[in-house]
């Protein structure tokens, strides 16, 4: 049932990859605006994680978990309906809501469930982390199917029978008992716009230029409003996200993996699907298909293999290893040419870069997860899937602005698509060595955790890496 609802999580970023094209068509969207399908969804996402995760601990993960699916159903809804681009993201971010309350109760559930047994924590792990790629993989089907032989619209009417047959099964899980605790709203509040003014500042720049007053001074009010979320968090008595929480072991370094991850997988994902349509001319179900081959290798990865390596080496070389893997199948994918063929160009490059995705994924989030006490449990998952979100919005923010400066915005001359995209996948590749590096020297090993874990803690302990 978890897994499940992770599968339809995930689902969401990746049924409308297909459909991008015809919903530009229908509804208006330019070249630049059309992220904001996207990134509607994932900036409420990973801004209103940490508040999930909190309202999680505090009402009860199983009420929450319906509560999020309600929501999801009503912005699908929404999003189904519009008729104008402006309706569509505000249907997006509707969904967004509903997913940001979902996530985190799930996990908070699974962790709840497994946590006593370390080897069945693995297993479901596994099964958790598998319904992402599996949830991938039917999206860029399910996708290509609905925009080909029926209407975009479908992408989101899809949910609405789910989601209801959801809730109606909700009564398998566990029913967990509220406890007492505020919900700090202004935290969340200041976190979410503050994000949102960053990616709209990012996205917008390329347009009116990075020096013009108004990005310079949307920029300044995202920081403003990011430091007003710490602010908030270091002097109120029950904080969106307490800063001891960052004592975890590992958790400063796994989120920041996961960050360099999401902004060098999405925007990879983004402009490979871009790169189909509108340079090979793949139609809606064709580009679907061309996507699988690599969905399949991450849910096979992820199921069969990366649990039972993570058991004999650890978490730290995985995550290392799978970013720098990662960066060499975008180099690779930045080579495509005007006239290029999926099979030489496209899917030997895509497979490496998923490749190195299911080696990194779930060894992240068990390091950043595995050491939060119970009662944090949402919080820790809240923070997690918000790091993943904010760098794929960030990420994929920045990248398309590199790739418009570069001729994506020329749709028809393909030469110069190709251009834009080939920088965008030099950046994402940037991105992930960079994360690779970073998380090889600086991440401690499980030996050193467990080390660390069985010695006394002194007092005034510092976060650990």
């Amino acid at each position: 049932m978890l897994a499940a609802a992770q599968f339809m999580v995930i689902m969401d970023t990746s049924i409308i990859g297909v459909a991008l094209p015809e919903m530009q068509k229908d509804l208006g969207f330019t070249q630049g605006e059309l992220q904001w399908v996207f990134n509607a969804y994932v900036i409420v996402f990973g801004g209103l994680l940490l508040l999930g995760g909190r309202l999680s601990d505090l009402v009860g993960a199983r009420k929450i978990f319906v509560t999020g699916w309600a929501i999801m159903i009503a912005g699908s809804i929404l999003a189904a309906a519009a008729q104008t681009a402006w309706v569509e993201i505000a249907g997006r971010a509707v969904q967004g809501v509903g997913g940001a309350l979902i996530a985190p109760a799930a996990m908070t559930l699974l962790m709840m469930l497994f946590m006593h047994d370390p080897k069945e924590l693995g297993k479901a792990m596994a099964l958790y982390g598998a319904a992402a790629p599996a949830g991938g993989t039917a999206g860029v089907f399910l996708g290509g199917v609905f925009t080909e032989w029926a209407a975009w619209q479908w992408v989101f009417i899809i949910y609405i029978p789910i989601g209801l047959a959801t809730l109606a099964a909700t009564k398998l899980l566990p029913n967990v008992e509220s406890r007492r605790g505020s919900v700090d709203v202004l935290g969340a509040v200041a976190v979410t716009a503050g994000l949102a003014l960053a990616v709209f500042a990012v996205v917008r720049a390329p347009e009116v230029g990075w020096g013009s007053t108004g990005t310079i001074l949307q920029l300044v009010g995202a920081a403003a409003l990011l430091v007003l979320f710490f602010v908030i968090q270091k002097s109120i008595g029950e904080p969106l996200m307490p800063l001891s929480v960052w004592r975890v072991p590992r958790l400063g370094s796994a989120n920041l993996a996961m960050t360099l991850l999401g902004a060098a997988w999405i925007p990879m994902w983004y402009f490979l699907n871009l790169y189909l349509q509108q340079v090979l001319g793949y139609g809606a179900f064709a580009s679907g298909a061309a996507l699988l081959p690599m969905t399949v290798l991450l849910m096979i990865f992820m199921t069969a293999i990366t649990a039972r390596l993570m058991m004999k080496v650890g978490a730290k070389p995985l995550i290392g290893i799978g970013l720098l893997v990662l960066a060499a199948g975008l180099v690779w994918l930045a080579a495509v040419p005007p006239t290029g063929t999926f099979l030489v160009d496209v899917l030997p490059a895509s497979l490496v870069a998923a490749l190195g995705m299911s080696l990194a994924y779930i060894p992240a989030m068990i390091a950043a997860m595995s050491g939060a006490p119970q009662e944090q449990a949402g919080l820790a998952s809240g923070i997690v899937n918000t790091t993943y979100n904010v760098g794929s919005a960030l990420g994929l923010a920045a990248l398309t602005a590199v790739a418009m400066s570069q001729g994506a915005d020329q749709l028809g001359n393909l030469p110069a698509l190709t251009d834009g995209f080939s920088s965008a996948f030099i950046g994402a590749a940037v991105i992930a060595a960079l994360g690779g590096v970073i998380t090889l020297l600086v991440m401690k090993s499980d030996k050193a955790v467990a080390a660390e874990a069985a010695a006394p803690a002194p007092q005034g302990e510092k976060v650990s890496a």
